[in-house]
């Protein structure tokens, strides 16, 4: 009667588990289904159960690629580096916004810094597109200081920086809050402390709000480690073109290319597999290796 009675009176609560679960049914659950497709030589006219099954024969056929390994090198290079530079910068930022004690300077400088998060790559490309163009402002300086144009859109040697700084800008600011938000659960009576032992701004930063934030810092590395064959697809794809194809081509792209222009389903679902599959083992080694040395762990 007791269980009943818990039941009944928390029945509203599991009741608004109900959209979420069924979000999760429709969009997650269910297109699992469509990795049968890795399998077959897949035919949209004959479906999934019409279609001619081939076993391992997709992925034999994609390891034998001769630009296969050119993309993997591509796409590990350029997430090593944004997961480098989205762990970094934002704290670094946190940590110096932290320490601006005039409260509105703070809210506005964070208020402007996060606004790019908040624009879409379309609109992003086609603003550096103008500032970089030959007549854009950004070539212009660099002319005035007495350098050459440069035009990462169609240059191989520039292109991959190009990415890098750009997402850093855009994604920063807003990375920064999850740190603040970390750095106010932090015990106020921690830096008095520290102030009454006579410990320097730096000492309280690199022994106390740190370590503060290291579980935040452990989680936000975990979870990068699961996107980190993903490279930032709508960002690329966005800005990338035939001239940059040979540092800027990533899985992603090419799965574009390959399964939707090309109707290639089978091949493309079958790298999709490959990349769900590796990000699953890596966050599973991170998870393991956060538990050993930080004593830490998601699940």
């Amino acid at each position: 009667m007791k269980r009943k009675t818990y039941l009944r009176n928390q029945m509203q609560y599991y009741s608004m588990l109900l959209i979420p679960l069924g979000i999760l049914l429709v969009f997650d659950i269910t297109p699992m289904f469509g990795l049968v497709m890795a399998f077959q030589n897949y035919k949209p006219t004959l479906g999934f159960l019409g279609s001619n099954w081939i076993g391992l024969g997709n992925f034999e056929f994609i390891l034998q690629l001769p630009e296969i390994w050119r993309l993997a090198g591509n796409t590990l290079e350029i997430a090593v580096l944004k997961i480098v530079c989205d762990l970094t910068i934002p704290v670094i930022f946190a940590l110096i916004l932290n320490e601006v004690k005039n409260q509105k300077y703070k809210r506005t400088v964070q208020t402007i810094v996060y606004l790019p998060h908040f624009l879409s790559w379309v609109i992003l490309a086609t603003l550096f597109r103008n500032l970089l163009s030959s007549d854009g402002v950004i070539n212009q300086v660099i002319r005035f200081l007495g350098g050459e144009t440069i035009y990462p859109f169609t240059d191989n040697r520039l292109y991959v920086p190009f990415l890098i700084i750009t997402d850093a800008w855009k994604g920063f600011g807003y990375g920064a809050i999850i740190y603040l938000a970390a750095i106010t659960g932090i015990d106020p009576a921690l830096y008095e402390s520290a102030m009454m032992d006579g410990a320097t701004r730096i000492q309280r930063i690199v022994h106390i709000t740190i370590p503060g934030i290291m579980p935040i810092i452990v989680l936000k590395t975990m979870m990068s480690l699961g996107s980190i064959l993903n490279a930032g697809f709508d960002q690329i794809f966005a800005t990338y073109n035939p001239l940059v194809y040979e540092t800027g081509d990533i899985i992603d792209t090419y799965i574009y290319r390959f399964g939707l222009v090309q109707r290639q389903y089978s091949l493309s679902a079958a790298i999709g597999m490959i990349k769900s599959v590796i990000a699953a083992i890596l966050i599973l080694i991170s998870n393991f290796l956060a538990t050993k040395f930080s004593d830490y762990r998601v699940f």
